[in-house]
């Protein structure tokens, strides 16, 4: 039972991470030059990516609560970087998706670290 548990888990927990980056940030439309100022930014919104952290934070706490972080961690952080990475290599001409690949792997590995220990913690508390 605890093998199909995780299994069905780890496989749920990547859907939920792969639909939070489809739903936030998989639809962005490039980048926008603010007439005034001539100003470039994007490719996101400053609210796409709030609303996809904190999309993240919940999955991770929940995942956190339900399944051991020792999962969470890697599948949350391969199945968001993947998804962001394959979308940035296909889109960057100048090669710097790779840096920003790894400022998300690393973004993703501590904040879903610090989320699912701190919901783990709680979990184990309650009890």
């Amino acid at each position: 039972m605890t093998r199909t548990r995780t299994l069905l888990g780890g496989v749920l927990l990547a859907a939920a991470t792969i639909g939070t980056w489809v739903a936030w940030l998989g639809w962005e439309s490039g980048y926008s030059t603010d007439p005034r100022t001539g100003a470039t930014s994007g490719p996101y919104a400053v609210w796409q990516v709030v609303g996809a952290v904190l999309t993240l934070v919940v999955v991770a706490a929940v995942a956190g609560w339900l399944l051991s972080p020792v999962l969470v961690v890697p599948v949350m952080t391969v199945a968001f970087t993947a998804c962001w990475s394959g979308h940035a290599a296909a889109t960057d001409d100048s090669g710097l998706w790779v840096v920003g690949a790894v400022l998300v792997l690393l973004g993703t590995g501590v904040g879903s670290t610090l989320v699912s220990l701190g919901s783990r913690l709680v979990r184990r508390r309650a009890r």
